[in-house]
């Protein structure tokens, strides 16, 4: 379900945490900052998932509330609640793996009743809804596409429902890109994710090693850094560059899967992107020389730093 690329960017994260605590970290406690930031990930999936549902239910609250009236008109009794009973959405609200997810993350906890309300009164006023109710059947490709247009339209297009995630959710700027992709391929196929497990047992394999590996080869990798610097002072570098290049460092030695040039490309966007104007071209730099003595010498023998 998660890229290596969003693997290295929560051990990237894992690190930095680290290294600003002023004390060092107790045994096993690395691991378990790592495992969070993988939890906050699966919370922000389901929340969207839990979202869209309840947007779509909402069909059932406005027709109950507006029948409560006073003095309903003939509108308020006569409310279309067919989109509450949408199959691909109880499909999903079916779906035991995501029910238990939602309860074991609280994922109503986030939810912004209004900003639903508000989103459906929208959601009624298209030609898509009204195309949709006036349809009285139920085929699978008019279910899935009015799903796709709530999803696609009014929710993660609509800056009010992206500025709600950005204020519930510390990592929607990094995780928004997979967890779309995640909801869309969810809702193409409901009952295909496990979401107690959001990584396979192998990336979680490669989370942990990576982490583990940059932590306990610190010395190792800085001693092969340090002289690539030449007029820079190491403690002037921005902390993200040393931990990217630490990283990197630690993929050509240990993971021998992972083919260099994918290495450095990887941690050069990674630069690019959280690091500063000129952390991809300075990392790259750096990366590319030690790379090459690694060849020159005929050091590249890629090996887990277990063995």
């Amino acid at each position: 379900m998660i890229s290596r690329r969003n693997i290295r960017v929560k051990v990237m994260q894992t690190l930095y945490a680290l290294d600003s605590i002023d004390q060092a970290a107790k045994p096993g406690e690395p691991v378990k900052l790592l495992q969070k930031q993988f939890d906050h990930t699966r919370q922000l999936l389901v929340y969207m998932i839990h979202f869209l549902t309840e947007l779509m239910r909402y069909a059932e609250t406005d027709a109950r509330n507006r029948a409560s009236k006073h003095l309903p008109t003939a509108a308020d009794l006569e409310v279309n609640t067919k989109i509450a009973g949408n199959t691909l959405l109880w499909k999903v609200l079916e779906d035991q793996s995501y029910t238990i997810a939602l309860n074991n993350d609280n994922a109503d906890r986030f939810l912004d009743k209004e900003l639903v309300r508000k989103l459906y009164l929208e959601l009624v006023e298209t030609p898509e809804y009204q195309s949709y109710i006036s349809r009285q059947s139920r085929e699978p490709k008019d279910e899935k596409a009015i799903v796709d247009y709530i999803y696609s339209n009014l929710m993660i297009t609509n800056e009010k429902f992206t500025s709600h995630l950005e204020e519930q959710f510390n990592n929607w700027d990094d995780d928004c890109e997979m967890v779309n992709l995640l909801v869309q391929n969810y809702l193409n196929k409901p009952g295909s994710y496990q979401f107690s497990k959001i990584l396979s047992d192998e990336k979680w394999q490669f989370a942990k090693n990576l982490l583990q590996t940059v932590m306990e080869k610190n010395e190792v990798t800085l001693d092969m850094i340090k002289p690539k610097l030449k007029n820079w002072d190491p403690e002037r570098i921005a902390t993200l560059d040393m931990i990217l290049m630490q990283m990197g460092v630690c993929e050509f030695l240990y993971f021998e899967t992972i083919p260099p040039k994918v290495t450095i490309n990887e941690y050069i966007d990674l630069a690019k992107e959280y690091s500063t104007n000129q952390s991809g071209q300075f990392v790259n730099g750096i990366l590319d020389n030690i790379h090459k003595d690694l060849v020159r010498d005929d050091k590249l023998h890629k090996v887990s730093f277990r063995k």
